[in-house]
Parts: C-alpha cells; structure tokens; sequence
C-alpha cells in the first residue's frame, strides 16, 4: 500500500469510530463527560408566579379605582406558602422570589412606594402585572432544558440539580492504553546517559485525554520482537484502543507492523503525505480493537493525536461542533516538499474579531519545545509550496 493523503487518512480513521454505549454516574462527577440523555423539566419553570423585586403586592383592580394606599396584611418572604388579601385596599409585603397568590396580581416595588404606620401609599403610574415572572414563562414541564450529546458544563451540572437529577446518563469512554517503544528512552525520574533521552510522549496523551476524563494507562516496551508481540495481544484483548509512539519507521527496530501482522492485525494504512508524521500507522484487530501508531518524535505524535486520534474520539462520543478552525496567516511561509505541512502557529483574535495564526521557526519533528508557546497546527495544503500572509487555512488546536 502506497503513502495515502491526509484526507483519505482522515475518511479511513472517521470511517472506524464506535459506540462504547451508555452508563450513570453521580452528577457531581460528570462535569467534562458526555451527555447521553435530554433533561427535562420535571415542572414548570418558574413553578409559580413570582415578583422579580422586593416590595407589595395588590390587584390591579383596586388601582384601577383610584385607591392608592394599601393597609399591609403581612409579609411573605421567598419559600413560604403564598398568602392572600381579603380585601381590595390591603397588600402583601412580598420579597422577591416569593410563591405570589391567586388574590394579587401585581408588584411595586419599595423604591416606588412610601411605608407609614402599616399603610403603604404608592407614588407612581402601575401597569398591571408588572414585576412579575410569571408561572411557566420559561419552561413547560415536559420540556427539554439541555440535548443530549454535548459536553457537560457546570452550567448543566446546575441545572441538573435544579431538575433534582443527581444521577447522569453519560457516554462510555473507551478503554485505553498509552504505549511507548525504545530502549534509548528511560522514565522521567531517570538520570539518562548521554545518549538516552527521557520518555514524554506517554505522559503527553495521557494529559491530552485527561480533558476527556479518560484515564488512559500507560506502558513502556524496549526493542524486544517477543516482547512487543505478547504485549500487544495482551492489550489488544484488554483495551478497546492502543495509542503507541515509536517503532513504526524504516528502522531495524521498528518491529510494530512486523509484531501487527503476525497477531492478525488489519493495517489500515501506513504512511501520509505529511510532514510531521509521515510514518503513522493505523489498523485494526480481529476482536474491533484500534491501533494508533504514531512516529516516536514528540511534533509528531502530538500532531497526529489532535489531527486524528481527538476528531475519532469525538466522533465516536458524539460531541457536536468540534474540530478545526480557519484562521488568517501573518506570515509567508514556503515548503518545498509535496507534503501536506502542519506548521506550529501562535494564534490571536486580531480587532475586526478575525482569528489569526503566526507561524514559528522549528527544527522539525524532534524539536517539541515550542509546543509550550505556540497554540496550533496550521495545515497547509499539499498541492501547494508558497503561502502567504493573509491567506485562510485550517488550524487544528491544542492549546488556545
């Protein structure tokens, strides 16, 4: 199979997202998951009529008549069952929020009236009904308050609990497992040798899944063919998606599709038109279980991760509207390779509300440092080796 472009490697990985069903969890676990289910109003919102301010409540019918002071009855604060006049010239001293009864039906507010003795007199024009959010003028019972299939907020958490829903129904995340390959890498607590590097891919998507509430694992493998071979048939039967970083290239001990083929692996693909990222290997197992192998270089493992790995995940969890972006280049940029090149990029909102993405000199692939300051890959379109400042492209976020 011949290198593929980015978008046949895109259709191929989208064309492979699942369904990991549906569980309940405590709502106050649930801010960051998916929500699986509409939220109704279990009643009328408001349930009753209630003022909007503080102050007393008459029948309009009264001012109607000319009377324009009104003997206090009671008070009634927010909670408390309403109460009720029993004749025209009397009013409720009534707190905002408050269950207003059937016998008044309009407000004014303190501000708009004087207190003397237990008579209150009212000093402006009143329209009936006024200060009043009435019963039901936001919601019916029975209507839907949030749609499923969106990413719960603290907003839906409050909501939720005003619906008294302390129990979610939210979309199963996929089990996980976060591989890396290489005997020159050796753990962050390490001391490496010259000629070893510390691992940080590993940590780098399990940070990346954590915005999903994913708990991924993560495991390590030297270069030994039998022992990435056991692992991964051990994973493979454990795991609904393997993430790996390494050992997909040309080198001698680049073993994963050799130890992918021998396991009954399907390879989907190997090897994109990109730069970074080119050696990306993904397939599939007998049992439905999903294989991302990325390139070992940090660029390019954090670029294939949030080019095609995140849109599957969403995909799969049904999370609406996600994705890439446009923005406005603030720089020419020329790429002499018949590559699509996904360049690192600053990205600001310029004053006409426009986004815009500054590209940033790098090293290639291996050079992961200004993944901390810049916010985005721009794609630039492999047809192309010249690009100019002020010229829309798509841009993939990682940190904006």
């Amino acid at each position: 199979m011949e290198m593929i472009t980015v978008q046949q490697a895109e259709d191929i990985v989208m064309s492979q997202h699942q369904d990991f069903g549906i569980e309940k969890i405590p709502y106050e676990l649930a801010v960051g998951r998916v929500l699986a289910e509409d939220l109704c109003a279990d009643r009328d919102l408001p349930p009753f009529d209630r003022p909007t301010v503080d102050g007393i409540a008459i029948n309009y019918s009264a001012y109607q008549k000319g009377i324009m002071s009104f003997t206090i009855k009671a008070v009634q604060s927010a909670g408390e069952p309403s109460l009720s006049i029993d004749s025209e010239n009397e009013c409720i001293e009534i707190m905002t929020g408050a269950a207003l009864g059937s016998s008044v039906d309009t407000v004014i507010r303190y501000e708009d009236i004087s207190i003397d003795n237990g008579n209150a007199s009212v000093n402006i024009d009143v329209k009936k009904g006024q200060n009043i959010h009435l019963k039901a003028r936001d919601k019916k019972r029975g209507d839907i308050l949030v749609k499923a299939d969106q990413v719960i907020t603290p907003a839906i958490i409050g909501i939720a609990s005003s619906i008294g829903q302390t129990t979610l129904s939210v979309k199963k995340l996929p089990k996980i497992i976060i591989i890396s390959t290489g005997d020159e890498m050796v753990s962050a607590e390490s001391c490496p040798t010259p000629f070893q590097l510390r691992r940080s891919n590993g940590i780098t998507i399990q940070a990346v899944l954590e915005k999903y509430k994913i708990k991924a694992d993560v495991l390590h493998l030297n270069d030994d063919y039998e022992e990435i071979k056991k692992e991964l048939s051990r994973c493979i039967n454990e795991y609904d998606v393997l993430l790996m970083s390494g050992g997909v290239s040309m080198g001698k001990f680049d073993y994963l599709p050799k130890a992918c083929e021998e396991l009954g692996i399907e390879k989907l693909f190997h090897k994109i038109k990109q730069r970074p990222g080119k050696p990306f290997w993904f397939g599939k197992s007998q049992n439905q279980k999903l294989i991302f192998a990325f390139p070992g270089n940090p660029v390019s493992v954090f670029m294939c991760l949030h080019r095609y790995f995140i849109p599957w995940l969403e995909k799969s969890l049904e999370i609406p509207d996600s994705g890439f972006q446009f923005a406005v280049l603030q720089n020419d940029i020329d790429f002499p390779f018949s590559l699509q090149y996904f360049a690192q990029v600053k990205l600001r909102v310029n004053s006409s509300g426009q986004l815009t993405a500054e590209s940033v000199d790098t090293n290639g692939s291996g050079d992961f440092s200004h993944l901390a300051d810049t916010h985005a890959f721009i794609e630039l379109p492999m047809e192309q080796n010249t690009f100019r400042k002020g010229e829309v492209y798509k841009v993939w976020r990682y940190n904006f």
